[in-house]
């Protein structure tokens, strides 16, 4: 499991950072990649990667200002030619976002003529959808209303926990012949051999912990997003500004690195990633950031376009 930084900046394009989207890399878990927010040129972006769009299987939307969005009609439609063959059809999407998510591409796409070759599944959320909205047998997906100018959600990627390793040298030294047994007592069932019972937890090991990622949208700080990213591997928190402009900040709902950093630390999360940066931020005025937030939570770290970094257990 990877993640990807395809924008970093707020707002507008600037020249060292584009706008927000990010993309969850799944090619070992599912054989997917999952986009978060599709700012203005991502399929640009995505072209200085190794980021296949056919690979997208769902896209995750937190709100529905420019800077996150105008990105993803070009997207769309570009991803109608992205096969591997001729007669490859493209994989249906799933796209979650704010009520108001389904007019906007639609219309895009009907006034711009633009046919796709491949369904959209759409998945509009407002408050009353916060909680669980997607599960299936690797992964969970949770979503939480934050607090921005207007409705903004963070996700919460739970992988689910993966059974322990069988030891097979050892119970094909206990004398079980290599078959159906063994996979019954990798499937946690005691059985018995020549009259010896063998014990399926003397040969299984525990199941591995699956991680978590926390994904948030533009907001202010807000215990929601402590609650939504409580204990995660990594957490994506916005700091579109300095500490000394939370006044300024707040009324422009949104976070500043100090802020984002209390976040990370009453969450106990493992790692924050900073993202969503004013371009009135850049050289050296990026690593004093980057210090404000390691003050409050020292495992912080403020991403720049195109940064990946693998999502430890």
């Amino acid at each position: 499991m990877e993640i990807q930084f395809l924008g970093t900046g707020a707002g507008q394009p600037a020249k060292q950072r584009n706008v927000t989207a990010m993309a969850l890399k799944l090619l070992a878990e599912r054989n997917e990649i999952w986009l978060f927010d599709c700012g203005e040129a991502t399929q640009h972006q995505i072209l200085e990667t190794t980021i296949r769009p056919r690979k997208i299987t769902k896209v995750f939307i937190t709100h529905l200002h420019g800077d996150h969005i105008f990105g993803l009609p070009g997207f769309l439609s570009s991803r109608s030619f992205q096969t591997s063959s001729l007669d490859e059809i493209p994989q249906p999407l799933d796209l979650y976002g704010p009520v108001g998510i389904k007019n906007y591409v639609m219309t895009s796409l009907r006034l711009s003529g633009s046919k796709l070759s491949y369904r959209i599944n759409f998945h509009e959320l407002d408050e009353t959808d916060a909680g669980r909205i997607f599960s299936d047998e690797t992964f969970d997906v949770y979503m939480a209303p934050l607090d921005h100018t207007i409705f903004s959600m963070g996700y919460r990627i739970v992988e689910k926990d993966k059974q322990g390793e069988l030891d097979a040298q050892a119970l094909k030294a206990a004398g079980v012949p290599f078959g159906p047994l063994f996979g019954k007592v990798k499937n946690g069932q005691d059985i018995e051999v020549n009259g010896q019972v063998i014990r399926a937890a003397d040969f299984v090991g525990p199941d591995k912990k699956g991680r978590v990622v926390t994904i948030l949208g533009d907001t202010r700080q807000t215990d929601q997003a402590i609650r939504l990213a409580l204990g995660s591997d990594v957490l994506v928190h916005e700091a579109t500004y300095q500490a000394s402009e939370a006044k300024i900040a707040k009324s422009h709902g949104h976070a500043t690195t100090q802020q984002a950093a209390e976040v990370a630390k009453q969450a106990q999360v493992k790692r924050l990633l900073l993202t969503h940066i004013s371009a009135r931020y850049v050289g050296s005025l990026v690593g004093q950031l980057a210090k404000e937030a390691k003050r409050t939570f020292e495992n912080s770290f403020v991403v720049k376009d195109l940064y990946e970094e693998t999502i430890q257990s």
